[in-house]
């Protein structure tokens, strides 16, 4: 069954969550954008993107630093603009926008998420293009078991997409500017559910190793059972997640490609 391109009762700055049974077919999610390096048939960019496949939707989590970086990952991944359902935009950082036009010529058929606090030019630049707007700022569902956080932080200003999946939640960060472990706690308390992973940029490169270890304490706290930092996040942040987690760590980087059965 094809699910609507809204669900029913989405409404534009207003709070709507609707919590339905956690997803259990499997999920997909590609890096199609990142300043680290994984597999060498992508190209880099500072920035960020990532694609996640749901089985119902296919969503296009920002969009990188600049748009022939991510077309043509895209390209190289097999993945065509026009069967993306959806764009989500975390916050309107060069490094998480810049691709967004050019993706936009390619594929206006879309919904874009982004928060009512974007400036006026980037909502235009949406809106010229045909592409739907949906302003958020509350925590929303944007598709079948998909969701924002709904805008986080003060100075910068930025949104997390949870997925709510049969083995616990996912979480995919921008930047994670308002602070790694203030997102997880959100996600957390929208869904008083344990978290199965935490994906994306941490934004820990100028941290101390003091700090790194009470972050590390409290994802622990709040039993993320697994992480892949990438992006902004920081090589020795990295390394640090890298040797709390083990096995649980999934090294990350563009081209990687990380599959979670529903099983």
């Amino acid at each position: 069954m094809t699910l609507p391109r809204s669900l029913p009762g989405f409404k534009s700055r207003q709070p709507y969550l609707n919590k339905m049974d956690p997803l259990k077919q499997t999920i997909t999610i590609l890096d199609v954008y990142d300043n680290i390096d994984f597999n060498p048939k992508f190209k880099t960019g500072f920035g960020f993107s990532c694609i996640i496949n749901t089985a119902t939707k296919i969503i296009l989590f920002d969009t990188g630093g600049d748009s022939p970086t991510l077309l043509s990952n895209l390209e190289t991944a097999g993945i065509d603009p026009v069967d993306i359902d959806i764009v989500f935009l975390s916050h309107e950082h060069y490094d998480h926008v810049g691709g967004l036009r050019g993706f936009l010529e390619e594929n206006n058929d879309v919904e874009v998420f982004a928060l009512n606090s974007f400036s006026d030019s980037i909502k235009r630049q949406i809106k010229e293009t045909g592409a739907v707007l949906k302003e958020v700022k509350n925590p929303v569902n944007v598709t079948a078991g998909v969701y924002s956080t709904g805008q986080i932080g003060l100075l910068i200003k930025e949104q997390s997409l949870i997925i709510n999946f049969k083995k616990g939640l996912i979480v995919i960060t921008g930047c994670a500017h308002p602070g790694i472990v203030n997102i997880v706690k959100k996600a957390k308390e929208l869904f008083k559910r344990n978290i199965y992973l935490v994906l994306g940029g941490f934004h820990l490169s100028s941290y101390s190793n003091q700090k790194l270890n009470k972050i590390l304490k409290s994802f622990k706290d709040l039993k993320v059972e697994k992480t892949a930092p990438s992006h902004c996040t920081g090589q020795d942040a990295v390394e640090f997640f890298k040797k709390e987690y083990k096995d649980k760590f999934i090294k990350s980087g563009v081209g990687k490609k990380i599959t979670i059965g529903g099983d």
